[in-house]
C-alpha cells in the first residue's frame, strides 16, 4: 500500500502525515507514506485544496486534516 499525502508544507499538512502514521500503527499494518510537496504532482490528482490523503493513487481526502480513526477507518474500508 502507498499511502501519500498531498501539501506544500503547512501545519495541517504535518499533521495529516503524523495522524496517518499513528493510524498505521494503531491498525498494525505497513505502509509506504510519502510527502508530496511538488505544486505540478499534486495538480496531477485534481486536487483544489490540501492537505489531501492519497491511497494507493486514489483521493480519500482533500481540504481537512483527518483523525487517526478517521484514516483509520478508510484504510479498513
Amino acid at each position: 500500500m502507498k499511502i501519500e499525502i498531498l501539501g506544500m508544507g503547512c501545519p495541517k499538512c504535518k499533521t495529516l502525515y503524523e495522524n496517518t502514521l499513528s493510524a498505521l500503527k494503531n491498525a498494525g499494518k505497513e505502509a509506504e507514506v510519502v510527502k508530496v510537496e511538488d505544486l505540478s504532482k499534486i495538480t496531477e490528482y485534481a486536487v483544489m485544496t490540501t492537505p489531501a490523503l492519497v491511497v494507493d493513487g486514489e483521493v480519500k481526502s482533500a481540504g481537512k486534516v483527518l483523525s487517526p480513526d478517521d484514516i483509520q477507518k478508510l484504510l479498513e474500508a
